[in-house]
C-alpha cells in the first residue's frame, strides 16, 4: 500500500530553518503532484504550497520567500524547505499527494501522518 510518512519537524527559534520531508513508500513508480499543509491547534488545514510531477511550485503568499518546495523524483520524495520561521507558523505540517502511481496501479489522495513543526517565542 502506497504510504507518505513526513519527516524532519522539530523545535525552531524563531528566524530559523527546517527542512521537511515526505517520502513516498510502496513499489512507488510515479509520484504525480505533493502539496504541504499545515494546520495550528484550533485552525483548520491550510495549504502551504504544491509542487507539480514536473517541479512547478506555488505557495500562499504568507511563505512565498521564506519557504521553498522540492522534489527528488528518484528518491519519491518531497521536500519543504523553511526559513526565517515566524511564530505564527508553528503547526503540525501534512504532505498530500494527489495521484500515485505504484506497481498496483493509481491510487489518490494520500496523506501523510504529519510532523510537528513547535517553533519557539
Amino acid at each position: 500500500q502506497v504510504q507518505l510518512v513526513e519527516s524532519g519537524g522539530g523545535l525552531v527559534q524563531p528566524g530559523g530553518s527546517l527542512r521537511l520531508s515526505c517520502v513516498a513508500s510502496g513499489n512507488i513508480v510515479m509520484l504525480g503532484a505533493v502539496a504541504w499543509y499545515r494546520q495550528a491547534p484550533g485552525k483548520q488545514r491550510e495549504l502551504v504550497g504544491s509542487i507539480s510531477s514536473g517541479g512547478t511550485t506555488n505557495y500562499v503568499d504568507s511563505v512565498k520567500g521564506r519557504f521553498t518546495i522540492s522534489r527528488d523524483n528518484a528518491k519519491n520524495t518531497v521536500y519543504l524547505q523553511m526559513n526565517s520561521l515566524k511564530p505564527a507558523d508553528p503547526a503540525v505540517s501534512y504532505c498530500h499527494a494527489d495521484r500515485v502511481r505504484s506497481s498496483s496501479g493509481f491510487s489518490y489522495h494520500h496523506w501523510g501522518q504529519g510532523t510537528q513543526v513547535p517553533v519557539s517565542s
